[in-house]
């Protein structure tokens, strides 16, 4: 597990913040150095948007600077835009990140991510949140 490298969606990584919550287990293994982050620019901003909303800006700066300083983090750039993702193209930027990243899966329970099944190349994995969550367990 420790070499994975994983793409969070936005809402994996909220449900995992709070420490009474059953995601929890996702956000503590970043902590550990369990699996590598992969993230670009956008999906930061994301982040950001979406806990201060949820949440508080203070705290969402806090997380983003959290993220930021962690070795097991790593800021990808990505060349390509491909657009799989037809339903809810903002979700192209996970997509675009685990691509560029070779990342070993993004971690999402969004039905918009079931397209990728069906498209042979690029093999993009997603893996269910609590399939995750099980895999940081073992």
């Amino acid at each position: 597990m420790q070499n994975d490298r994983v793409v969070l969606d936005t809402n994996s990584l909220l449900v995992s913040l709070s420490r009474r919550g059953s995601a929890y287990p996702v956000w503590k293994g970043f902590q550990e150095g369990l699996y590598t982050l992969c993230v670009t620019t956008e999906i930061l901003e994301e982040y950001e948007e979406v806990i201060a909303r949820n949440t508080r800006p203070d705290v969402a700066r806090n997380v983003i600077d959290f993220i930021m300083q962690q070795d097991n983090v790593e800021l990808i750039d990505p060349y390509f835009h491909m657009g799989l993702i037809t339903d809810d193209p903002d979700d192209n930027k996970f997509v675009d990140c685990a691509f560029t990243a070779n990342a070993t899966y993004i971690v999402s329970d969004d039905s918009h991510y079931d397209v990728l099944r069906n498209i042979p190349f690029p093999e993009i994995l997603v893996l269910k949140l609590q399939t995750f969550i099980e895999k940081l367990k073992q």
